[in-house]
């Protein structure tokens, strides 16, 4: 049976047959913003669009919570202001602690951390999206889950919702000691284009860091769980259902049209700047900030599972030569795991959510 696929938990209709280019001599490279969404519609209409399909992700990832067993809320949350973009603002973070962790914290008991980012898009999503795998985090790793809601497009586009990844462990950083996190143990998770973040927020710390006249407190940011990340925007969407193996259960051209136009914006933004298309990195960028351990999946259906396997495989060897344990995920389209449906998880989710953290678990022990 040919499986739905989903945004956010939003059932979406499958791409109809004849939709896409025939050969890739008919597509051309984007290389500026303007090259994805030549006729895009104003920032009004995007903002309009986009509260349209929130409203709908709303309804999808209510349903999608509702499976049993039910995912955990966060214990609390934390406003921090933006230090590193420079559209200032706030934004929150959602806090996940594991059982215990208040006597833990009594008896001075230090934490790992896993600062994660949701999907959809850059435009659609909240920092709730990934309560289920947040589960996993804090029984498996005895971890807390730190949900970034970072800001979204069309409002903020690129590069503000990076930035605030960057800014998310800085905070965490320099405020270890008040939520007895061990600021040696750190990991970014993310999923769709929060798995963009995850890959590129710790570069662009990298970068903030050397602009730094004081050094910050001791920490390490052992490793990155990145789920059907979006990789490499000088790829454009014909490209990518062209070469999909199921183009009919690819996100539809209107999905992603609203979110490349409301992320991909001034229209003279270089697409293969690398904290967008972490891709496009230099080895020796991604040597430096990306720490040694790197946990990859990709959906087989999905549209970006050729960038993000031939970025996985980069990533693994000379001269990179991170430890990366790729696998990619038969049968199934991007954002499987969101599923609304309030009976059961997703086929396997729970079975990889667990795989993936009990690989953070023994990092963080290592």
């Amino acid at each position: 049976m040919s499986k739905i696929p989903t945004a956010n938990g939003i059932p979406i209709p499958a791409i109809a047959a004849g939709s896409a280019p025939e050969n890739l001599d008919d597509v051309k490279k984007p290389e500026k913003a303007k090259d994805v969404a030549p006729s895009a519609p104003s920032r009004f209409s995007l903002k309009m669009t986009a509260g349209f399909w929130r409203s709908l992700q709303c309804i999808g990832m209510g349903l999608h919570y509702l499976a049993s067993p039910r995912p955990p809320n966060p214990a609390f949350t934390k406003s921090i202001p933006s230090t590193i973009s420079k559209s200032k603002g706030k934004f929150t973070l959602h806090f996940y602690t594991p059982k215990k962790y208040q006597d833990g914290k009594k008896a001075g008991k230090k934490y790992p951390a896993i600062v994660n980012f949701h999907g959809g898009g850059f435009t659609l999503g909240n920092a709730t999206d990934d309560a289920r795998f947040a589960r996993f985090v804090l029984e498996t790793c005895d971890a807390l889950f730190i949900s970034v809601d970072y800001r979204l497009a069309p409002d903020w586009p690129f590069p503000i919702a990076v930035d605030d990844g960057a800014d998310a462990l800085l905070y965490l950083i320099n405020h270890a000691a008040e939520y007895n996190i061990d600021p040696t143990k750190l990991a970014t998770s993310g999923f769709s284009a929060g798995g963009n973040i995850a890959i590129t927020c710790p570069m662009r710390l990298t970068a903030h860091i050397k602009t730094l006249s004081m050094p910050l407190p001791e920490h390490r940011i052992r490793a990155i769980a990145t789920w059907y990340p979006i990789t490499d925007y000088t790829l454009s969407r014909a490209e990518r259902r062209l070469t999909a193996i199921r183009p009919d259960q690819t996100l539809p051209p209107a999905l992603t049209t609203l979110f490349d136009a409301s992320y991909l914006y001034p229209a003279d933004l270089d697409l293969s700047d690398p904290f967008l298309s972490p891709s496009k990195a230099s080895d020796a960028q991604l040597a430096e900030s990306i720490p040694q351990d790197v946990v990859f999946y990709t959906c087989e259906w999905d549209m970006l599972l050729r960038e993000g396997e031939e970025l996985a495989k980069r990533l693994g060897a000379p001269p990179i030569s991170k430890n990366v344990r790729y696998k990619m995920i038969p049968g199934v389209p991007h954002g499987w795991d969101k599923s609304p449906d309030p009976l059961k998880p997703a086929a396997n989710s729970e079975v990889l959510y667990k795989e993936c953290c009990e690989t953070l678990r023994d990092i963080f022990k290592a």
